[in-house]
């Protein structure tokens, strides 16, 4: 069986968790992290740029490569080769610890398709994807699914126990259906049967922003880890604060230049591996999230999202954590 060897997990994020964002992640205490979502069907084909979405780097370990698709000839294909690090486009020969299979994704551009979360109203077609990537993947296959698709129709018990027959080692619950998608109450309760109804690990998700939102998530559900999501968004620190709840520790939140040097920080790390053009684009979001709640942030996000240069931004933060101190 497949053993669990965290509690505390960085959720996969599309446009979010690069390894950028990973690094920052993993260092502050996230335990194990993911891809960003990766598309079978493009990787089917070696598309470049989902390619190199997949790549891996020397720090990124224990980290689970995240698919998704409905094609289970597709979604096997891409498994195996994420498995054996052969896609053309990745440097290096680094492989992910396991596979993950989206079917919780609850985005219309995914789910319309019938990927994602629509998978849970095909859970024949679910089933045989997982068995078609386990039986071919050398690694273990885990299934990141939601309680259901709504209200009426909540079948993460069922689910659940037919991904986990199929093959999946471990399976991930958003607490929430997919009609609820992020603004519904989680439900606590169902995550709990699901716990008691597998054989294999369960992480559970949805919701947490704080320490005391995980434990409560531990207390309720019994599952064998947390996942963290958009509670990491500016906030990577939420990793270290509920690492000290589980050890008993004392947390001290971030300074502002704590939080500023972390932003530039990740911010140069991107530009490093992107290029100075895609770089700061894709930061600007970022550095917004890091910057929530200190005194002129406003501000400031308004010339970052006018700024070309790295070094432009540097001195926009630098700045910023000056006046935020005094």
């Amino acid at each position: 069986m497949y053993k669990l060897n965290y509690r505390v997990a960085l959720a996969p994020m599309a446009g979010v968790t690069d390894h950028a964002f990973r690094s920052v992640s993993r260092r502050l205490g996230a335990e194990f992290v993911y891809t960003e979502m990766l598309s079978a069907k493009a990787l089917k084909y070696e598309d470049k740029k989902t390619a190199q979405l997949a790549e891996l780097f020397d720090d990124d370990n224990p980290i689970a490569a995240q698919i998704f698709g409905s094609e289970p000839d597709a979604m096997a294909y891409a498994a195996a080769k994420l498995a054996d690090g052969s896609y053309k486009y990745c440097r290096g020969n680094l492989t992910p610890d396991t596979i993950d299979i989206n079917m919780g994704c609850p985005a219309p551009k995914i789910s319309g398709s019938g990927d994602g979360s629509a998978l849970l109203r095909t859970p024949e077609l679910a089933e045989r994807i997982v068995r078609q990537c386990a039986l071919r993947c050398p690694i273990p296959v885990t299934v990141k699914m939601r309680i259901g698709w709504d209200e009426d129709s909540i079948c993460g018990v069922e689910f659940a126990r037919r991904m986990e027959a199929a093959g999946a080692s471990a399976i991930t619950v958003h607490g929430r259906t997919r009609a609820g998608r992020f603004c519904a109450p989680i439900n606590f309760d169902e995550l709990s049967r699901i716990k008691r109804a597998i054989s294999v690990p369960m992480i559970a998700n949805g919701e947490i922003f704080n320490a005391d939102d995980a434990m409560r998530m531990f207390e309720r559900t019994g599952c064998d880890a947390v996942m963290v999501g958009r509670g990491a968004l500016g906030n990577p620190w939420i990793f270290s604060e509920i690492q000290a709840r589980l050890e008993g520790r004392e947390y001290t939140p971030p300074t502002p230049r704590e939080r500023i040097d972390t932003a530039l920080g990740e911010l140069r790390m991107c530009v490093f591996e992107k290029g100075e053009y895609i770089g700061v684009r894709e930061s600007r979001k970022r550095l917004a999230w890091y910057l929530k709640g200190l005194r002129g942030a406003a501000a400031a996000r308004d010339e970052i999202n006018r700024a070309q240069s790295v070094d432009s931004i540097a001195d926009i933060l630098n700045r910023l954590a000056e006046s935020a101190t005094e």
